[in-house]
């Protein structure tokens, strides 16, 4: 079986290193992949520059599968393509994308199917969103209505920042269009936890839990960034919440995608917030999480092209995923400055030397080295019979690593 993989981040070398033990697959092309994809076994990174020359080079190559990794080629139509071409492709179409690609669109869908989430209202004049919060209790949150980079989301603690906030995404347009909507929802106080599941437009068949880390520094504090770690499962996330999350979450959008027939095979994800009063929803991502699936797949212990071959053919319904027991800890290794302005082209020292998997997020490799080419440049990945064990194995490897301008946190799990 050949299989094709769209993207360059963390979560495609994952998904690459995970399909590459699979004993059915015989050569996995990463379009564009990374450096650490251009060492895996079984692959080959192509550089491809649009959706047309993506399925052309699948129809030439006689590809089996192909699987997506980044939201913007699924909002883009890629899935549409490739279905109109009868390529077999994992992902959902244009419009099932719109669960990610418009918050505003993603909610009316959660109120039309009960599916439990924060209260909220949506403007698209600046004007009414000022009114609005001239009334509103804080802390509140703003989110710019399309796709954000991860970046799209502000908890405002005042009336001041919520005005701030609004010029940026609405007036000055830091998004390039994804902000001139926004939607405002009430805060939610609790706990955040993200469940990845496999869907095949009939069955919802859900992954362990994870939990991201998304702020820059210790402490969650600052800047909101793509992700700075995560670990599974997520430790606080229990038997009781998952039931509640079924049954007021995972099963209502199901419904909905049904009665909507929605052209979903794929994965999708639940950004959840666990409060006093239950699970509610916070956002959909229309694909895998990154850094979750460095966190999920580690302790995938069923072949995952088999998953995916059950997503595609629509059998999901009865299909069981094992997975191994223990822990996984995901710790970022960043370029110093990230989200914000910082350098690349540093050599990579010391990731062939350790017991953890490493992932290439932002490297290319050139003339035998790896060299940074990102803000997220590896995600370390360790197992480990429980949290503490895995995580003190990631920060004990990381040690090992040198880049220049090396940073990532040090409170991954803790």
């Amino acid at each position: 079986m050949k299989v094709m993989i769209i993207g360059s981040g963390g979560r495609e070398h994952a998904l690459a290193h995970k399909l590459s033990q699979s004993p059915d697959i015989d050569c996995i092309y990463c379009v564009p992949g990374n450096g650490g994809t251009a060492l895996e076994d079984k692959c080959f990174n192509v550089e491809l520059n649009n959706i047309e020359e993506i399925s052309a080079f699948a129809l030439g190559k006689n590809i089996d599968y192909t699987f997506v990794g980044p939201e913007a080629y699924l909002v883009q139509g890629i899935t549409d393509i490739f279905s109109q071409r009868k390529l077999k492709i994992i992902g959902p179409d244009k419009k099932a994308s719109m669960l990610e690609s418009s918050k505003s669109y993603a909610k009316e869908f959660m109120k039309k199917y009960n599916v439990r989430t924060a209260a909220y209202d949506t403007f698209s004049e600046y004007e009414k969103a000022i009114d609005y919060i001239l009334k509103a209790d804080f802390p509140l949150v703003i989110k710019a209505d399309g796709l954000a980079g991860g970046k799209g989301v502000v908890i405002a603690q005042n009336y001041e920042q919520a005005v701030e906030t609004l010029n940026f995404f609405m007036k000055e347009d830091i998004f390039k269009g994804s902000g001139k909507t926004v939607v405002i929802e009430e805060f939610l106080k609790g706990f955040e936890t993200s469940v990845l599941a496999a869907v095949d437009g009939k069955t919802i068949l859900p992954f362990i839990s994870a939990k991201d880390h998304k702020q820059a520094y210790d402490g969650n504090k600052g800047p909101n960034t793509g992700g700075m770690g995560a670990i599974a499962p997520n430790p606080l996330f229990t038997e009781e919440h998952f039931e509640d999350f079924k049954n007021n979450i995972m099963l209502p959008t199901l419904r909905g995608i049904r009665e909507e027939k929605l052209n979903y095979k794929g994965i999708i994800f639940f950004g959840l917030m666990i409060c006093t009063k239950g699970v509610y929803l916070l956002e959909y991502n229309v694909r895998m999480g990154d850094p979750e699936t460095q966190a999920v797949l580690p302790l995938m212990e069923t072949d995952f092209f088999q998953v995916i071959k059950h997503i595609y053919d629509g059998s999901l319904d009865g299909y069981e995923i094992k997975w191994k027991k223990g822990s996984c800890c995901c710790v970022v290794a960043a370029s110093h400055g990230y989200p914000g302005k910082y350098e690349t082209g540093f050599e990579i020292t010391g990731y062939d030397q350790v017991a953890s998997k490493v992932y290439s997020a932002g490297t290319v490799f050139k003339n035998g080295k790896l060299i940074s080419s990102g803000g997220r440049v590896l995600n370390i990945s360790s197992l480990g019979d429980n949290l503490f064990q895995a995580r003190q194995k990631a920060y004990m490897d990381l040690a090992k690593i040198k880049f220049e301008n090396i940073y990532y946190r040090n409170d991954i799990g803790g």
